[in-house]
């Protein structure tokens, strides 16, 4: 499939967002032959970088990173058939109303909004939600006309919840262990138990074990939300002291006005004990968590 350069929304084509890929679909860095990552802008090039090694013949397409951008991208897999979509992606389309294109297999879709995910999951079926860590191919082959990028808030967390769900807003009961005198302290506590290497990773900065950097920020306020004894404010400054903190913490991301921080704290805070990532205990004898 052909790239349609004309067709490619110039407000893309502005950001330094681009990369390459080939058959195998890893991202590469533009002009070179070194892999690029989705978290690391330091290899992602211009438009026009990514774009003239395609056209040299030195890549098989082009891909545009979500990373540090207002965007997100809903990515549906084998909704096309002569054509015509599937009834669950012509429903997505409808909700989003924003910029459409064929994917280079010529059988999905991606739709590209301006908007910001709520924390959870990324995928269901057929269907993935990025907004950072991740690539789409970008081929300008619009779908019916769909060519403007939208401010599409409300339906994207409406879309969201509609595929993943959301907590139920009363949190249930759950072992809470014995809250550290001083913020130190609790970090050593949590750095020292069972599964202490999963927190100091996450509290270092480092999501390489998530999809995203979002799902990594709902893992660590999980770890917070359980050794602080469910207090968001407390939480809320200790993870401003992580690896993992960044200004999009406190940007407005929900049509109810709150914060992307806030929203995570506030799912940490309600997700079910069984769905809870840090019922953990402590090595220390005197106060042994939960058995899992």
């Amino acid at each position: 499939m052909r790239i349609r350069i004309e067709d490619i929304p110039q407000e893309l084509q502005d950001w330094p967002n681009w990369v390459t890929w080939n058959k195998d679909k890893v991202p590469y860095t533009p002009g070179t032959l070194r892999r690029a990552s989705v978290t690391d802008p330091a290899t992602w090039r211009s438009f026009q970088n990514a774009y003239l090694d395609y056209q040299q013949g030195w890549t098989e397409g082009i891909g545009f990173v979500f990373t540090n951008t207002p965007y997100a991208g809903v990515d549906i897999d084998h909704c096309l058939t002569d054509s015509q979509t599937s009834p669950q992606a012509a429903r997505i389309i409808a909700l989003l109303d924003s910029y459409t294109e064929v994917s280079p297999s010529g059988t999905g879709l991606h739709i590209i909004v301006r908007g910001y995910l709520p924390p959870g999951p990324r995928r269901k079926g057929d269907v993935e939600m990025y907004d950072t860590a991740r690539y789409f191919t970008i081929t300008g082959h619009v779908w019916r006309n769909y060519r403007i990028i939208q401010p599409r808030q409300a339906e994207l967390e409406h879309l969201h919840t509609h595929l993943f769900g959301h907590p139920d807003p009363s949190p249930r009961p759950r072992p809470s262990p014995p809250v550290a005198k001083s913020d130190q302290e609790l970090l050593r506590t949590a750095a020292s138990a069972h599964n202490g290497d999963k927190f100091a990773r996450l509290w270092e900065g480092d999501f390489s074990d998530y999809d995203s950097q979002s799902e990594a920020d709902l893992a660590l306020c999980n770890f917070l939300a359980f050794w602080t004894g469910g207090d968001p404010a407390r939480m809320d400054r200790l993870f401003r002291q992580s690896g993992l903190f960044r200004p999009k913490w406190d940007e407005v991301h929900y049509a109810s006005g709150q914060t992307y921080g806030q929203g995570t704290i506030g799912r940490a805070l309600v997700e079910s004990t069984e769905d809870y990532q840090c019922v953990i205990y402590t090595i220390e004898a005197d106060h042994p968590g939960p058995d899992r």
